[in-house]
């Protein structure tokens, strides 16, 4: 009668199948019963549990359009700025001339400072100097000085990802099911899946650098914006199975990052992080925003100016929670990702709205971590960048490479088939880190 009764009835009205063919519908979890009997593949690829891959896909999907189930968002790396890899290295300031490293100037009052130079120097050693002052003369107040710079080193990471297609694969797509050029479709989403990848790298949890035997490799990915985002204190706090097993020391995955060291001292390299005063269960914390308003008024002192918030989708339901209990709303900005200083033109779909807190936008990212130490799970950690000075150094851009039997060079890939890959070369690069910041140890 035509009446569409059941999903049977809808699949049949729909695909022009007898209704007998059984439940087809694409689950998240793999496929059911496919419309007809599989061939060239075993009855396991369609007994409802297995996950299909690009081999079975002419058999198993039916249709014109794959959809994806999947979150594969990738702010984080859409968030950093990206510029050319123009050096292995960069020189960074780490000391004032006179007056120390922190983001105050160091003065001592009552005589026990240091001379000309010195990182705590008197408070009328500082630059006042008497009329026709001799020069060098230390009486006077003038007397040779410097500033300290460090010297730091940047490799490039290859970040690579490689797929095949077998011919049959291609040709069976195009007559089985209709789904048409294969090719395209896996393309696509292992190109999502690419950036997806980079955007975990980024995103990488700190403990990953704390068990080296077991993730001895760890270090040929992107460093994660959790590891430039730290401290010495911070690592300490987590060390010695606390959180990670691996001891830091100033040669391993833990104390080094680009070419020097955190181990030894507390130093330029130490990022503005609040953890509490410890990774004890205990010590895990509820978010408030006197966390977050101490967080932005320490870095403005040190000289950063956040210029976007990374934290989870949890994270940001609170902080809206915390402000709607005190009657207060979260504004909303539009924020649109720049390119090597060019960005996009407003009214075109190239940017996208998020929430704000103090006119910093909130950017969320699915796949932000949670650092504590405690039986309940807590919230995503926040991380305050000042992307002015944080940025993915790239010395080659993602490129697609394909050869195979489809180009006539079945013997360059040594299959009947197709070989592709995606491969993007750089690494995250940070000239300021007192001006980036991270809140940990929050539920």
């Amino acid at each position: 009668m035509g009446y569409i009764n059941t999903i049977r009835d809808l699949e049949a009205a729909t695909y022009g199948l007898p209704a007998f063919g059984g439940n087809s519908l694409l689950k998240q979890a793999g496929t059911v019963a496919g419309l007809h009997t599989a061939h060239d593949i075993g009855d396991t690829v369609a007994n409802g549990t297995t996950n299909i891959t690009s081999t079975a896909m002419y058999n198993q999907l039916y249709g014109q359009k794959v959809w994806s189930m999947l979150n594969r968002e990738v702010n984080a790396l859409a968030m950093l700025s990206k510029r050319p890899y123009t050096s292995s290295g960069w020189r960074i300031l780490k000391s004032r001339p006179f007056g120390g490293s922190d983001s105050k100037l160091a003065l001592q009052f009552d005589g026990s400072g240091g001379g000309i130079g010195a990182d705590d120097p008197q408070a009328d050693e500082i630059g006042g100097v008497p009329e026709n002052a001799g020069l060098s003369t230390a009486n006077d107040g003038l007397g040779s000085m410097a500033p300290t710079y460090a010297q730091l080193f940047m490799s490039p990471k290859t970040i690579a990802h490689q797929f095949d297609i077998s011919e049959l694969a291609m040709e069976m797509a195009q007559i089985d099911d209709g789904l048409g050029d294969i090719r395209a479709i896996i393309r696509e989403d292992m190109g999502k899946a690419h950036a997806e990848a980079q955007n975990k790298m980024l995103l990488m949890d700190l403990k990953a650098y704390g068990e080296s035997s077991a993730l001895g490799n760890i270090e040929r990915n992107y460093t994660s914006l959790l590891k430039v985002v730290s401290s010495r204190a911070e690592i300490l706090a987590a060390d010695n199975s606390v959180l990670m097993t691996d001891p830091m020391s100033n040669s391993n995955n833990l104390g080094k990052i680009y070419g020097d060291e955190r181990h030894t001292a507390a130093s330029f390299l130490d990022a503005e992080v609040d953890f509490n005063s410890s990774y004890a269960a205990s010590s895990v914390r509820p978010l408030t925003l006197t966390l977050l308003n101490n967080m932005i008024r320490n870095l403005r002192i040190a000289g950063g100016s956040p210029k976007c918030i990374l934290t989870g989708y949890d994270t940001i339901q609170a902080i809206a929670d915390l402000l709607q209990s005190q009657e207060r709303f979260m504004d909303r900005k539009e924020v649109i990702p720049t390119h090597n200083g060019v960005r996009g033109i407003k009214g075109q779909e190239v940017g996208f709205r998020v929430a704000t807190y103090y006119d910093i936008p909130l950017i969320p990212c699915k796949d932000m971590t949670s650092t504590l130490n405690a039986s309940d799970s807590g919230i995503s950690d926040l991380l305050f960048l000042d992307t002015d000075h944080l940025w993915l150094s790239v010395l080659k851009p993602t490129q697609y490479f394909e050869d195979g039997i489809s180009n006539g060079n079945p013997f360059g890939v040594g299959r009947l088939g197709n070989q592709a890959l995606y491969r993007t070369i750089g690494e995250v690069g940070c000239s300021f880190f007192k001006g980036q910041g991270k809140i940990t140890n929050v539920a």
